[in-house]
């Protein structure tokens, strides 16, 4: 019986990940008006969870394969919680953040289910059910936008949603306690300070992104947590020369592939949560007040604006994954970038009906589900097999650095030159950041054709593609009979 819970289990907790991960996105605002605090300040509440994801996920990971996954996604859940039951009851802003921050460890669920399949299922069974899982991400997103539009219609109180997120978290602890107990499947120990140094790091470059309208971009406090983040960068690299079990090799951040492959996903998730806050921030503008938007209530945010884009990942991650078998994964990289150029670009220049801002917002959303399929494909052909588990983490952290940068651009561009006497940024500004998200898709293409090695297409099956998909999502090593087959 255990072990027929593994696939439904691991089902739930990846859903739990993407629903915690949207369920805030479009209350953004009203967390700032509840709060009395700043856009710049309310933000944080997406961008301290991004932050902490990029360090905590391939902790977690390693943490599964050396005391258990079961015991491990039991402790995440139950710091999951925590932070859910303090989210709900709190008002302060530190508290909301701590409570954000605890969040974040749910990201790690992801690839700990991801591992309790492959150590409960067959061979037979394990692509199928991996499809699956993957495809809760697609779904628990758009159920997370979906709730919080219905429980935030005629003026629902945001705290519903983290009670909600206590509720959902203590349904995953009793449904992981049933799984089957497993010995540890690795030694060593846990690059907990690498993953600190690599923490502040992160906090130092994202800081100054995030306050600069208020701190005044050419301030000491800018300057000074920009060139901060350069020296702790430095002092990561060296230090994970030094351990013989680094968070990251520094192999992954100098190898060219490795690099351009990292570069592709800090675009992508840029691009997810750019085209995520910007349209959510737009639409609920009151077209009365400042001449632009739709006044929109968050229940239209969320469920006719965002959530088609999200939930057409069901059927776009697929759709990537035979684009990779077919033409291989540079060419379905520079595909993706041709997409995102032309949403963002369709966004800058088409948002006055409803349907463009859809229609765009879809477009981004498709190129993001094409791209994340192709870069483990890419990532395995230029790794050795031993490799693939820290070449995949690694890409996981860009793209969760990328999500935050993207939020970071999106409120500094949206709380900075306001309509006089309006606290409402310029049409202008919005049409700046689709202008942005398009030159950067441009030139992720660009750099993507011309500084790739070149390589032929690989002949992998459609089913081949989906479990490299899953297991790069998920931050894990590919198997290796996979990766020898696309070096081939």
């Amino acid at each position: 019986m255990p072990k027929r819970l593994a696939l439904p289990v691991a089902s739930y907790a990846v859903l739990l990940v993407s629903a915690l991960q949207t369920l805030v996105v479009p209350v953004v605002s009203n967390i700032q008006a509840d709060l009395g605090v700043s856009a710049t300040s309310a933000s944080w509440v997406v961008t301290a969870n991004l932050l902490a994801a990029a360090v905590f996920t391939p902790m977690l990971g390693r943490l599964g394969d050396l005391y258990g996954r079961r015991p491990v996604m039991l402790g995440v859940l139950m710091v999951v919680l925590a932070g859910s039951i303090l989210a709900a009851t709190t008002s302060s802003l530190p508290l909301l953040l701590v409570a954000r921050v605890a969040q974040a460890t749910s990201f790690g669920l992801f690839p700990l289910s991801i591992g309790v399949l492959r150590e409960e299922l067959p061979p037979a069974k394990l692509t199928g059910a991996m499809a699956i899982v993957s495809g809760m991400l697609a779904v628990g997103a758009g159920l997370g936008l979906t709730v919080t539009g219905l429980l935030m219609q005629n003026g629902g109180d945001y705290h519903q949603l983290f009670w909600l997120a206590t509720a959902l978290s203590a349904v995953g602890i009793a449904g992981v306690f049933l799984l089957p107990r497993r010995e540890p499947v690795a030694t060593g120990r846990l690059d907990g300070a690498g993953a600190a140094v690599l923490g502040l790091a992160l906090v130092l470059l994202i800081l100054p992104l995030e306050e600069g309208n208020d701190w005044g971009w050419g301030s000491a406090r800018v300057i000074g947590s920009l060139a901060a983040a350069v020296v702790v960068f430095a002092i990561f690299v060296l230090f994970e020369r030094r351990i013989s079990h680094p968070l990251v090799t520094t192999r992954m951040l100098t190898h060219r592939p490795i690099v351009i492959a990292n570069a592709a996903g800090l675009f992508l998730g840029f691009s997810m949560f750019a085209v995520f806050l910007a349209v959510s921030y737009l639409v609920q503008t009151p077209a009365g007040v400042a001449g632009y938007g739709f006044g929109s209530t968050v229940l239209a945010a969320s469920v006719v604006y965002l959530l088609p884009g999200t939930a057409g990942g069901v059927v776009t991650a697929p759709l990537g994954g035979r684009l990779v078998g077919r033409f291989g994964a540079k060419a379905t990289l520079v595909i993706a970038a041709a997409l995102a150029l032309a949403g963002f670009a369709m966004l800058a220049v088409l948002h006055d009906d409803t349907w463009e801002i859809i229609v765009g917002a879809a477009i981004v959303n498709t190129a993001v589900m094409f791209g994340y399929a192709a870069l483990p494909a890419l990532l395995i052909q230029h790794v050795s097999p031993a490799e693939t588990g820290i070449a995949n983490s690694v890409n996981s952290i860009a793209r969760s650095v990328g999500m935050s940068i993207g939020t970071a651009f999106v409120v500094t561009m949206l709380t900075r030159n306001l309509i006089p006497g309006v606290p409402l940024p310029h049409e202008s500004q919005y049409v700046w950041i689709f202008v942005v998200g398009a030159a950067l898709a441009a030139a992720a293409g660009i750099l993507v054709a011309l500084a790739l090695p070149r390589s032929r297409p690989v002949a992998l099956s459609v089913r081949e593609v989906e479990e490299e998909e899953v297991f790069g999502a998920a931050g894990l090593a590919v198997p290796a009979e996979l990766v020898r087959k696309s070096a081939t």
